[in-house]
């Protein structure tokens, strides 16, 4: 697998609390020259990124980021603020306490809602793996694939761990024929992201595989 095919599926990452502006733009500009799938930004961002961008690149933001314990209103706002704003693609935080609560009602109805929200545009559903059981694992996986997202996601790079291959793999046997896999946090170098998607994942969450290329150039 080439470098090229890698970076094609990669959402280009920033999403540190003192991202800069500056740093936003320089982001999209790495992202427009290495063709990767999206750049994920944070939403104050996104409608200057979106004109900055000028139709060069996708625009994803993060919704009830990074806790996701933020009620069901205010994420749909979020998401419907987002694409107003410009937003191609959205990646909602799940609410885990209800997850472990087992009200998998309220976690499915949560999903629908912005999925209902997002419309024709991509919705990623974090579920912060690390704070998971397996059995956890599988049944977010079917609420998910229930609700009509567009993507399962295991992390946002601000709990206690990331993406690992174990969970791709264990997304891929139970996520829907429509439900794509996104790993994120963890995904350091081209063989990691190779191997991840090898083990079914076909987006990756990461700011690495660009800076890894860009030093790689550098150093010729």
């Amino acid at each position: 697998m080439d470098k090229r095919e890698i970076l094609s599926k990669v959402d280009h990452t920033l999403l540190r609390v003192d991202s800069t502006w500056d740093e936003i733009k320089g982001l999209i500009d790495d992202a427009i020259r290495y063709q990767t799938a999206s750049v994920c930004i944070p939403p104050s961002f996104v409608k200057r990124g979106k004109e900055y961008a000028a139709g060069r690149m996708a625009i994803c933001t993060v919704i009830g980021f990074p806790n996701g314990y933020n009620t069901t209103a205010c994420k749909v706002f979020e998401t419907k603020d987002a694409i107003a704003n410009g937003a191609d693609e959205v990646d909602m935080v799940i609410n885990v306490g209800l997850l472990r609560d087992k009200d998998y009602d309220a976690v499915e109805a949560e999903i629908r809602a912005l999925k209902e929200a997002a419309g024709d545009k991509i919705l990623k559903v974090i579920v912060e793996t690390c704070l998971l059981t397996e059995e956890e694992k599988v049944k977010i996986c079917e609420l998910i694939t229930a609700a009509g997202a567009d993507f399962i996601k295991t992390s946002t790079g601000f709990s206690t761990g990331g993406a690992t291959l174990e969970d791709v793999k264990l997304f891929k046997e139970h996520v829907g024929p429509n439900v794509r896999i996104k790993a994120s946090a963890g995904v350091n170098t081209m063989e990691q992201g190779a191997a991840f998607i090898e083990a079914g994942a076909s987006r990756l969450g990461t700011s690495r595989l660009v800076k890894a290329v860009k030093a790689e150039e550098a150093a010729k």
